[in-house]
């Protein structure tokens, strides 16, 4: 199929431009409405952030893990009476604070390894949306019996045609990395049951460069160490290509997953 650049005027822009654009916008956070009219994602068919704020609104007291710059707990309806959330990398820590303490959330620096900064049997609730690690046994260790841990994970090779554009092809080892069946096995060896898991592949599409280079920044851990000046070649054919042919397609892969402590 043939593509009309004409239709996305940002393809039409030149390539410095572009570049310039998105390597001088911030990325701190985990708002990606910069990205709007550039890049599209399909969204998993459970709708995550509607399923947390439907549990966040019965129970007592709640952790977010990894909660970003706030965002996603920030669409909760109601948040519990004792609502605490983590989050390691200092902007978002600044960014998350503004946005939740007014909530009555309080939002603690933590560096995302063992141990939690909190008691046993502390959270009725733990959250997270796309958490970079997963310490079951702290997460165990934290929930109350009968307390549950609901969480979407990003699951294995997501998004590599990305990936791989830059990197080159990855071997099986690292293509499986996050799969649900492992997760599963992780959460049940630390004492949990997973009462569901739902796994989705999901079609994205960067309408231009500037789109690619925002969200590498964004999502540091997709091409580690990316830098505009490292990849500028790379970048320049890729700007040619979607010129030519069209957005840049990739496919996320996202599970939800619940895992209770038993009573």
């Amino acid at each position: 199929m043939s593509y009309t650049p004409s239709g996305s005027p940002d393809a039409q822009r030149s390539f410095d431009d572009l570049v310039a654009e998105a390597a001088a916008v911030p990325v701190a956070g985990w708002d990606f409405s910069w990205l709007e009219g550039r890049a599209t994602e399909q969204r998993p068919s459970w709708g995550y952030q509607r399923t947390m704020s439907e549990r966040l609104a019965h129970v007592d007291a709640a952790l977010d893990i990894q909660t970003g710059g706030g965002e996603v707990l920030a669409g909760a309806r109601r948040l519990p009476r004792t609502m605490v959330a983590t989050e390691s990398w200092p902007p978002n820590v600044a960014k998350a604070t503004k946005l939740l303490h007014p909530l009555g959330a309080v939002v603690v620096a933590d560096p995302d390894e063992p141990p939690l900064p909190f008691a046993d049997e502390a959270f009725d609730l733990v959250t997270s949306r796309h958490p970079a690690t997963v310490w079951w046994e702290e997460i165990a260790r934290v929930l109350r019996p009968g307390g549950a841990y609901l969480a979407q994970h990003v699951g294995p090779a997501s998004a590599f045609e990305l990936v791989e554009y830059f990197l080159g092809p990855q071997p099986e080892e690292v293509r499986r990395r996050r799969h649900p069946d492992d997760e599963r096995r992780e959460a049940e060896a630390a004492g949990l049951g997973v009462v569901d898991l739902r796994a989705e592949t999901l079609r994205m599409e960067f309408s231009d460069v500037g789109a690619v280079i925002y969200f590498l920044r964004k999502v540091i851990w997709m091409v580690p160490g990316f830098s505009v000046e490292q990849y500028r070649e790379r970048l320049r054919e890729l700007h040619e290509r979607i010129r030519a042919d069209g957005p840049f397609v990739a496919h996320s892969s996202r599970f939800l997953i619940e895992a209770r402590k038993p009573v």
